[in-house]
Protein backbone atom coordinates (compact mmCIF):
# COMPACT_ATOMS: atom_id res chain seq x y z
CA UNK A 1 0.00 0.00 0.00
CA UNK A 2 1.51 3.40 -0.88
CA UNK A 3 1.80 5.80 1.55
CA UNK A 4 -0.97 8.49 1.60
CA UNK A 5 -0.47 11.57 -0.45
CA UNK A 6 -1.91 13.62 2.61
CA UNK A 7 -2.70 14.54 6.08
CA UNK A 8 -6.10 14.48 5.41
CA UNK A 9 -5.69 10.67 3.77
CA UNK A 10 -4.09 9.75 7.01
CA UNK A 11 -6.62 10.94 9.11
CA UNK A 12 -9.50 8.68 8.01
CA UNK A 13 -7.77 5.92 9.62
CA UNK A 14 -7.77 7.32 13.05
CA UNK A 15 -9.61 9.43 15.58
CA UNK A 16 -5.98 10.97 16.83
CA UNK A 17 -5.13 14.63 16.46
CA UNK A 18 -2.11 14.05 13.40
CA UNK A 19 -1.35 16.43 10.65
CA UNK A 20 -3.16 19.77 12.00
CA UNK A 21 -0.89 22.25 10.14
CA UNK A 22 0.19 25.49 11.29
CA UNK A 23 -1.10 29.24 10.75
CA UNK A 24 2.50 30.84 11.69
CA UNK A 25 3.47 29.42 14.73
CA UNK A 26 0.12 28.87 15.63
CA UNK A 27 -2.61 26.13 14.87
CA UNK A 28 -5.41 26.47 12.16
CA UNK A 29 -8.52 28.32 13.85
CA UNK A 30 -10.83 25.30 12.89
CA UNK A 31 -8.08 22.85 15.01
CA UNK A 32 -7.78 25.46 17.51
CA UNK A 33 -12.03 25.11 17.93
CA UNK A 34 -11.94 21.22 17.18
CA UNK A 35 -9.80 21.02 20.39
CA UNK A 36 -11.78 23.52 22.20
CA UNK A 37 -15.17 21.23 21.68
CA UNK A 38 -13.43 17.78 22.38
CA UNK A 39 -11.95 19.15 25.67
CA UNK A 40 -14.99 20.72 26.63
CA UNK A 41 -16.70 16.67 26.28
CA UNK A 42 -14.29 15.31 27.74
CA UNK A 43 -15.22 18.01 30.87
CA UNK A 44 -18.86 17.54 30.58
CA UNK A 45 -17.93 13.25 30.54
CA UNK A 46 -16.05 13.68 33.80
CA UNK A 47 -18.91 15.74 35.27
CA UNK A 48 -21.76 13.06 33.86
CA UNK A 49 -23.72 11.43 36.36
CA UNK A 50 -25.52 7.72 36.11
CA UNK A 51 -28.77 7.52 36.18
CA UNK A 52 -29.46 4.72 38.52
CA UNK A 53 -32.90 4.02 38.02
CA UNK A 54 -32.50 3.63 34.21
CA UNK A 55 -29.36 1.27 35.06
CA UNK A 56 -31.57 -0.58 37.24
CA UNK A 57 -34.31 -1.28 34.51
CA UNK A 58 -31.96 -2.16 31.92
CA UNK A 59 -30.06 -4.79 34.01
CA UNK A 60 -33.33 -6.40 35.63
CA UNK A 61 -33.77 -9.06 32.67
CA UNK A 62 -30.48 -10.40 34.23
CA UNK A 63 -32.25 -12.17 36.83
CA UNK A 64 -29.86 -11.04 39.31
CA UNK A 65 -30.22 -9.01 43.04
CA UNK A 66 -29.77 -5.11 42.45
CA UNK A 67 -28.21 -3.64 45.03
CA UNK A 68 -27.93 0.71 45.09
CA UNK A 69 -24.77 1.90 47.33
CA UNK A 70 -23.19 5.59 47.73
CA UNK A 71 -19.11 5.53 48.62
CA UNK A 72 -18.27 7.73 51.29
CA UNK A 73 -17.99 11.06 48.61
CA UNK A 74 -21.66 12.95 49.40
CA UNK A 75 -21.59 14.50 45.88
CA UNK A 76 -19.54 14.94 42.68
CA UNK A 77 -17.41 17.88 43.61
CA UNK A 78 -16.22 16.20 46.54
CA UNK A 79 -15.44 12.69 44.36
CA UNK A 80 -13.21 14.52 41.95
CA UNK A 81 -11.25 16.39 45.30
CA UNK A 82 -11.09 14.01 47.33
CA UNK A 83 -10.51 10.39 45.76
CA UNK A 84 -9.68 8.35 48.75
CA UNK A 85 -13.58 8.93 49.41
CA UNK A 86 -14.56 7.43 46.31
CA UNK A 87 -12.77 4.30 47.04
CA UNK A 88 -14.78 3.43 50.62
CA UNK A 89 -18.41 2.70 51.32
CA UNK A 90 -21.03 5.17 53.18
CA UNK A 91 -20.84 4.78 56.67
CA UNK A 92 -24.13 2.37 57.74
CA UNK A 93 -23.53 0.78 54.19
CA UNK A 94 -24.86 -2.85 54.84
CA UNK A 95 -25.12 -5.37 52.25
CA UNK A 96 -26.41 -9.23 52.15
CA UNK A 97 -24.05 -11.56 52.18
CA UNK A 98 -23.51 -14.39 49.00
CA UNK A 99 -20.27 -16.13 49.71
CA UNK A 100 -18.45 -17.83 46.69
CA UNK A 101 -19.80 -15.48 44.04
CA UNK A 102 -18.71 -13.06 41.08
CA UNK A 103 -19.88 -9.16 42.37
CA UNK A 104 -20.54 -6.94 40.23
CA UNK A 105 -20.45 -3.36 40.28
CA UNK A 106 -21.28 -0.82 38.37
CA UNK A 107 -19.46 2.20 38.97
CA UNK A 108 -19.97 5.66 37.36
CA UNK A 109 -16.10 6.36 37.91
CA UNK A 110 -14.89 8.92 35.69
CA UNK A 111 -17.07 8.68 33.02
CA UNK A 112 -21.34 7.62 33.82
CA UNK A 113 -21.74 7.68 30.38
CA UNK A 114 -19.76 5.28 29.16
CA UNK A 115 -20.79 2.89 31.94
CA UNK A 116 -24.63 3.92 30.91
CA UNK A 117 -23.78 2.63 27.41
CA UNK A 118 -22.12 -0.32 27.74
CA UNK A 119 -22.24 -2.01 31.22
CA UNK A 120 -25.54 -3.81 30.44
CA UNK A 121 -24.37 -5.04 27.04
CA UNK A 122 -21.20 -6.30 28.55
CA UNK A 123 -22.98 -8.22 31.85
CA UNK A 124 -25.29 -9.76 29.42
CA UNK A 125 -22.57 -11.58 27.58
CA UNK A 126 -20.23 -12.00 30.56
CA UNK A 127 -22.54 -13.81 33.40
CA UNK A 128 -24.20 -16.88 31.02
CA UNK A 129 -20.12 -17.28 30.57
CA UNK A 130 -19.53 -18.06 34.46
CA UNK A 131 -18.37 -21.06 36.13
CA UNK A 132 -18.36 -19.59 39.36
CA UNK A 133 -22.51 -18.73 40.78
CA UNK A 134 -22.76 -14.78 39.77
CA UNK A 135 -23.58 -12.68 43.05
CA UNK A 136 -25.61 -9.25 43.22
CA UNK A 137 -25.30 -6.19 40.72
CA UNK A 138 -24.33 -3.53 42.85
CA UNK A 139 -25.22 -0.18 41.61
CA UNK A 140 -22.15 2.28 42.43
CA UNK A 141 -22.22 6.55 43.19
CA UNK A 142 -19.20 8.32 43.41
CA UNK A 143 -17.23 5.27 43.07
CA UNK A 144 -13.57 4.82 42.64
CA UNK A 145 -11.94 1.48 41.13
CA UNK A 146 -11.20 0.36 44.97
CA UNK A 147 -14.69 0.34 46.56
CA UNK A 148 -15.27 -3.19 44.55
CA UNK A 149 -12.70 -4.46 47.43
CA UNK A 150 -15.30 -3.16 50.05
CA UNK A 151 -18.21 -4.12 48.20
CA UNK A 152 -16.52 -7.76 47.95
CA UNK A 153 -15.68 -8.27 51.15
CA UNK A 154 -18.45 -7.28 52.70
CA UNK A 155 -20.89 -9.77 50.17
CA UNK A 156 -18.52 -12.45 51.22
CA UNK A 157 -17.40 -13.01 46.95
CA UNK A 158 -14.56 -15.02 45.95
CA UNK A 159 -14.01 -12.57 42.86
CA UNK A 160 -15.52 -8.90 41.93
CA UNK A 161 -15.72 -7.24 38.50
CA UNK A 162 -15.91 -3.67 38.78
CA UNK A 163 -17.19 -2.10 35.44
CA UNK A 164 -16.53 1.81 35.49
CA UNK A 165 -16.08 4.63 33.40
CA UNK A 166 -13.04 5.33 32.46
CA UNK A 167 -11.17 8.96 32.47
CA UNK A 168 -12.20 10.63 28.94
CA UNK A 169 -9.81 11.71 26.68
CA UNK A 170 -9.90 14.08 23.81
CA UNK A 171 -11.38 11.52 21.45
CA UNK A 172 -13.18 8.91 23.69
CA UNK A 173 -15.57 10.39 25.76
CA UNK A 174 -17.98 7.01 26.56
CA UNK A 175 -14.98 4.15 27.23
CA UNK A 176 -15.81 1.29 29.79
CA UNK A 177 -13.41 -0.46 31.99
CA UNK A 178 -13.28 -4.17 33.78
CA UNK A 179 -11.51 -4.35 36.90
CA UNK A 180 -11.09 -7.74 38.22
CA UNK A 181 -9.90 -8.68 41.48
CA UNK A 182 -9.71 -12.28 43.00
CA UNK A 183 -10.59 -12.41 47.07
CA UNK A 184 -11.26 -9.15 47.23
CA UNK A 185 -10.94 -6.82 50.64
CA UNK A 186 -10.40 -3.49 51.45
CA UNK A 187 -6.44 -2.54 50.91
CA UNK A 188 -6.00 -4.45 48.09
CA UNK A 189 -3.49 -3.01 45.52
CA UNK A 190 -3.73 -2.32 41.79
CA UNK A 191 -1.02 -5.35 41.09
CA UNK A 192 -3.38 -7.34 42.37
CA UNK A 193 -6.10 -6.46 39.89
CA UNK A 194 -6.86 -7.23 36.27
CA UNK A 195 -7.82 -3.99 33.66
CA UNK A 196 -9.80 -4.57 30.31
CA UNK A 197 -10.15 -1.41 29.19
CA UNK A 198 -11.12 0.74 26.12
CA UNK A 199 -14.86 -0.94 25.51
CA UNK A 200 -16.78 1.10 23.33
CA UNK A 201 -17.79 1.30 19.32
CA UNK A 202 -14.21 2.44 18.33
CA UNK A 203 -12.48 -0.12 20.84
CA UNK A 204 -13.37 -3.29 22.63
CA UNK A 205 -16.70 -4.68 21.76
CA UNK A 206 -19.23 -5.66 24.57
CA UNK A 207 -18.47 -9.20 23.49
CA UNK A 208 -14.90 -9.15 22.85
CA UNK A 209 -14.56 -7.72 26.35
CA UNK A 210 -17.43 -10.46 28.03
CA UNK A 211 -15.03 -13.18 26.66
CA UNK A 212 -11.68 -11.58 28.18
CA UNK A 213 -13.27 -11.21 31.30
CA UNK A 214 -14.81 -15.17 31.73
CA UNK A 215 -11.78 -15.98 30.54
CA UNK A 216 -9.86 -14.12 33.39
CA UNK A 217 -12.31 -15.26 35.71
CA UNK A 218 -11.81 -19.17 35.31
CA UNK A 219 -8.15 -18.70 35.05
CA UNK A 220 -8.26 -17.21 38.32
CA UNK A 221 -10.15 -19.42 40.28
CA UNK A 222 -7.98 -22.60 39.13
CA UNK A 223 -4.29 -19.87 40.31
CA UNK A 224 -6.00 -18.20 42.96
CA UNK A 225 -5.34 -14.86 42.18
CA UNK A 226 -5.30 -12.13 40.11
CA UNK A 227 -3.08 -8.96 38.89
CA UNK A 228 0.84 -9.60 38.22
CA UNK A 229 0.19 -13.37 38.86
CA UNK A 230 -2.23 -13.63 36.30
CA UNK A 231 -1.40 -13.26 32.41
CA UNK A 232 -3.47 -12.66 29.56
CA UNK A 233 -3.23 -15.49 27.73
CA UNK A 234 -6.84 -16.43 26.36
CA UNK A 235 -7.08 -17.34 22.69
CA UNK A 236 -8.70 -15.15 20.67
CA UNK A 237 -12.51 -16.46 19.54
CA UNK A 238 -15.82 -16.50 20.87
CA UNK A 239 -17.23 -16.61 24.59
CA UNK A 240 -16.09 -20.23 26.58
CA UNK A 241 -19.15 -22.20 27.34
CA UNK A 242 -20.55 -22.39 31.00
Amino acid sequence: MSAPATWRDLRRFTAARVGLGRAGTAQPTAAHLDFQEAHARARDAVWSALDAAAMEAALLPLGLPLLRVASAAPDRRTFLLRPDLGRRLAEGTRLLRAPGTVAFVVADGLCASGVQRHAPGVLGCLIPALRLPPGPIVIAEQARVALGDDIGEAIGAAAVVVLIGERPGLSATDSLGLYLTWAPRRGRRDAERNCISNVRPGGLSCEEAAAKAAWLLHAAQALGATGVALKDEAPAGALPSS
